[in-house]
């Protein structure tokens, strides 16, 4: 069975899918998956977009399997019609996530960002210290979870272990509604997938004025130019973001410009331990696949 991993992985990573007899092909690399489509079986999938154009060059295909959790980048439609199961892997990603979360939201209330660039400029260690009157600890501020799946209940203890108060709001449960999450909190984080239901659902000016918010989920879960309009006017105090509306992120994107912003590029799940406990999930099913057996985590 040809199995493809669209992914940027490292020479460690190919060396270690030779052993299962699975290619990586790189997603910045359009003409090597360009040759690889019409042969390809399972493509194991991460974020660039499964379109109905791909589906419709790769007549071979049948299970798009996603290295992760979310399935907003895989045209469900186009698999559906031409019969190509979709699965996904809930909860493989989220110690990863739930660890650079609690990072994001470190980096932002310690301004992490400005005083890095202060001790790299001559004089700028002094410099640094001005900052001070804008440092914060977790302990002692309410911290809310919009979503609570996964990473969101590995982050509830260790945000209280630190001393944090913890909200939460999902669709199916909460422990507040969600305008009381947004109004209430000192820190919002997010957690949910991106569906219709759930596009620009967070405006950051229904936000706590000096809030903070973290983004790990999706980009398109926040209005990103009023998030853009609510740092600059000081109506929140910082934003942590690993995730975008458009992605690659452009290099004269207004959030780059803002100092109370640190950004990372969509990589908060990519950990060597993330990627080994993917493995074996997405090869059992692929073999099931094979033998015909109800596949785990089918999505579509």
């Amino acid at each position: 069975m040809r199995i493809v991993f669209h992914f940027d992985g490292g020479e460690a990573l190919r060396a270690r899918l030779a052993t299962l007899d699975v290619a990586l092909c790189p997603e910045s690399d359009d003409a090597a998956f360009e040759r690889l489509l019409p042969e390809i079986e399972v493509l194991w999938h991460v974020l660039k977009p499964v379109t109905a154009a791909v589906v419709a060059r790769a007549p071979r295909l049948r299970l798009v399997q996603k290295i992760g959790s979310g399935v907003n980048t895989i045209d469900l439609d186009a698999c559906r019609a031409r019969g190509i199961a979709v699965c996904n892997l809930p909860g493989t990603n989220a110690p990863a996530v739930a660890e650079m979360t609690l990072l994001l939201i470190l980096a932002c209330l310690r301004r992490l960002r400005e005083l890095d660039a202060a001790v790299r400029r001559p004089g700028g260690w002094r410099e640094a210290w001005r900052l001070q009157d804008r440092f914060g600890e977790i302990g002692g501020r309410t911290v809310g979870l919009v979503g609570y799946g996964a990473v969101a209940r590995r982050l509830q203890p260790a945000l209280e272990a630190l001393g944090a108060r913890v909200l939460w709001w999902s669709r199916s449960s909460a422990s507040a509604d969600l305008d009381a999450v947004l109004a209430r909190s000192d820190v919002v984080s997010l957690h949910l997938p991106l569906v219709p239901e759930t596009e620009n659902l967070i405006d950051p000016w229904r936000m706590k004025p000096g809030a903070i918010l973290v983004n790990t989920a999706r980009g398109g879960l926040v209005d990103e130019a009023r998030l853009v309009e609510a740092l600059r006017a000081g109506h929140l105090a910082a934003a942590g973001l690993d995730v975008f509306a458009h992605e690659p992120l452009a290099p004269d994107h207004p959030l780059l410009a803002l100092p109370n912003v640190v950004v990372s590029p969509h990589l908060a799940w990519l950990t060597p331990e993330t990627i080994e406990r993917s493995l074996a999930p997405a090869l059992e099913n692929a073999r099931r696949l094979q033998a015909g057996l109800p596949l785990l985590h089918r999505v579509a």
